[in-house]
């Protein structure tokens, strides 16, 4: 077992971050909400605010309009791959804005091999365990790459497909993030910031 850094911020995508308009597909952050705690489920996550109330992330199997595929209810990211993505794309790649519920920080960019063997965090408030299986990339989408690639300007001009492609294998394999299930037989869990994460 080997620390790998602490949570940053946990936060939830309250609706999709891509939205269509004259067909065309764009990526929208403004649905983002950074939140105090974190509550993991088996079926997605669920944001805990200020005043207790839940707000259900658009990859949880029980929101309205759910994007829940099994393997995507839980998504991290590094602040080191970060750092990749700003050195390539600029400033407005701010931390957490790719979607992903926990952040970490990191000093170490991560490979699928590094994860394979699943995380532990441990929370700094009730020293719970809570281990993630499953560990595996998020596939980086067009529209991302669009707003990585304009400045997260949607009205500058469209880049090219070469680009695009560029882009795209650039934040595969885990840049852009991963996807992440709760361990079986693990209970509901809350995390925050200040949570310790390990790679086992």
């Amino acid at each position: 077992m080997q620390i790998i850094g602490q949570i940053q911020q946990v936060q939830v995508q309250r609706s999709s971050l891509k939205i269509r308009h004259n067909m065309q597909q764009y990526y929208n952050p403004a649905p983002l909400q950074v939140v105090p705690q974190l509550l993991l489920t088996p079926t997605g996550v669920i944001g805990i605010d200020d005043s207790g109330y839940q707000i259900m992330d658009v990859h949880n199997a029980a929101h309205p309009y759910s994007k829940f595929r099994e393997e995507n209810g839980i998504c991290l990211g590094f602040s080191s791959h970060y750092r990749e993505m700003r050195a390539r794309f600029g400033t407005h790649i701010l931390d957490g804005i790719g979607g992903e519920n926990i952040f970490i920080t990191a000093t170490q960019i991560f490979s699928p091999a590094d994860l394979r063997h699943g995380l532990q965090i441990e929370s700094q408030v009730t020293h719970e365990i809570i281990y993630l299986t499953e560990i595996e990339p998020a596939p980086p989408c067009v529209a991302f790459s669009h707003f990585a690639l304009q400045g997260g300007d949607v009205s500058a001009p469209q880049p090219d497909n070469k680009l695009v492609k560029e882009t795209l294998q650039f934040l595969h394999y885990g840049m852009r993030g991963f996807y992440a299930t709760l361990a079986a037989g693990q209970k509901n869990a809350l995390i925050q910031a200040g949570d310790i994460v390990f790679a086992l």
